[in-house]
């Protein structure tokens, strides 16, 4: 595995789907940017047919429909139809992720805590997506919601300490002093 963070606000990214577990990515994928953002479903769930709005297209894309999306989700499609929206995918040049089924996954999604910038990712290769939602929650309590601020000033002295002409191997031991009493060891 290559760990990788995309930016959705950057991307084209279709979600295929048509229950609870399409509307939750569909949240996920809002909650993270994702701003030119394509849903498709042949029977979507009022839920998902409501938070989907005036993009839902009401049915499975084909190739020309995912046509300049970098990534593609697809979630609660039996197997038959998950397989032929991969193919159109991957015709257009897309990289999928099919929920649940790791056969057919270009790449997966990590359990994330994000904290502004800070993010934290834990992945098993989708081996076990109850591990890695139990090691997010241990890494939530260990950095809580203020770690956005930490992170600001971290950042702020890096920048400071280089514009004064400092050299990195001095901004880094500076950062790292800083980070020991933003994060004392519990």
């Amino acid at each position: 595995m290559l760990p990788i963070v995309l930016d959705p606000a950057r991307i084209e990214v279709a979600l295929v789907g048509r229950e609870a577990r399409a509307l939750r990515r569909l949240a996920l994928l809002e909650d993270s940017g994702a701003a030119d953002l394509r849903v498709f479903s042949d029977r979507p769930s009022p839920a998902l047919a409501a938070a989907a709005g005036q993009r839902l297209q009401r049915r499975l894309p084909t190739a020309e429909d995912l046509a300049g999306c970098a990534v593609v989700y697809v979630a609660d499609l039996p197997f038959t139809d998950s397989v032929a929206v991969r193919r159109a995918a991957k015709s257009a040049g897309a990289l999928v992720n099919v929920e649940d089924e790791r056969a057919l996954c270009d790449f997966h999604s990590p359990a994330v805590v994000q904290r502004g910038d800070l993010v934290l990712a834990v992945s098993t290769g989708g081996r076990s997506p109850a591990l890695a939602r139990h090691v997010r929650e241990r890494l939530e309590a260990v950095f809580p919601d203020d770690w956005s601020e930490r992170l600001d000033r971290i950042a702020a002295l890096r920048g400071d300490l280089y514009r004064a002409g400092h050299r990195a191997p001095d901004v880094a031991r500076a950062s790292r002093e800083l980070i020991a009493t933003l994060a004392p060891v519990e």
